[in-house]
């Protein structure tokens, strides 16, 4: 098999709040397209988790906030890229507009992400009950029974409204992850003995943390970070009901530290 016929998994470890946050939104939104592509009433449940499990998130934190000073921070970085002769100044102009626009979106917007849906009497209800466990069964809401035994199409249509609310959170998400992988470096490294440990720069944070083993490998990296250095270790685990252990045995993987 050749380099370029090789399959790859990605591990990714978040080495900043802001990140992670924005990975377990992208989780969610992933989650939730692929259950509309189904008609079943499980897969509409799924959706509807999802969207509940975004709430969740916007209740933590003002992401909207979150986003803009994200953005500002990309369009800065950006800015001081444009002094360096290796980056494509074409490539680099594009991003640097597509940054521009979205912030403008961003900061025109007057109501804070999913607003709408905070008064959709059914979703509520059903919001309010999934922390009790097995809570949204028939008996306790038949408003939603009665909804999810609906045509399939009529389902996906409110679903596809209701995530709609959320589409420049959406957006906004898939823009700053994009470019914070797409500003890393694959490196091909060596995790001696099964570990793998690396000083992180102070000058110029990284993101995130990229690890990608060929996908017919039969041992998974534990990526730990901290402020300085970061650990990872390979481990293999072939009884699930086992614990994991270390490989004592030299690894080839790749490398990528996300910087911007």
């Amino acid at each position: 098999m050749t380099a370029q016929q090789q399959q790859w998994i990605s591990f990714e470890q978040p080495l900043s709040e802001r990140v992670r946050t924005m990975l377990r939104l992208e989780f969610l939104f992933t989650r939730a397209r692929e259950a509309l592509m189904q008609e079943g009433i499980w897969a509409s449940r799924t959706a509807v988790e999802c969207l509940i499990d975004v709430m969740l998130v916007l209740g933590r934190i003002d992401l909207k906030k979150e986003f803009l000073k994200e953005l500002e921070r990309h369009a800065v970085t950006l800015d001081s890229l444009a002094r360096n002769p290796k980056v494509d100044p074409k490539r680099l102009e594009n991003t640097q507009q597509q940054v521009s626009q979205f912030l403008s979106r961003l900061k025109g917007s007057e109501f804070g992400f999913g607003h709408a849906l905070r008064y959709n009497e059914m979703f509520n209800s059903v919001r309010q009950r999934s922390a009790i466990p097995a809570g949204t069964c028939d008996f306790d809401l038949p408003a939603y029974h009665h909804w999810l035994q609906s045509d399939p199409q009529h389902r996906r249509t409110e679903l596809l409204e209701w995530i709609g609310h959320f589409k420049l959170l959406h957006e906004a998400t898939d823009l700053c992850l994009n470019l914070v992988r797409e500003s890393g470096v694959t490196t091909a490294e060596q995790a001696l003995g099964g570990m793998f440990q690396r000083t992180l720069e102070t000058a110029t944070p990284c993101q995130m943390i990229r690890v990608r083993i060929s996908s017919d490998s039969l041992m998974f990296p534990e990526i730990s970070a901290g402020r300085h250095r970061f650990t990872v270790r390979f481990m293999q685990q072939p009884d699930p009901a086992e614990r994991a252990a270390q490989i004592q045995s030299d690894v080839e993987f790749q490398l990528v530290c996300c910087v911007i």
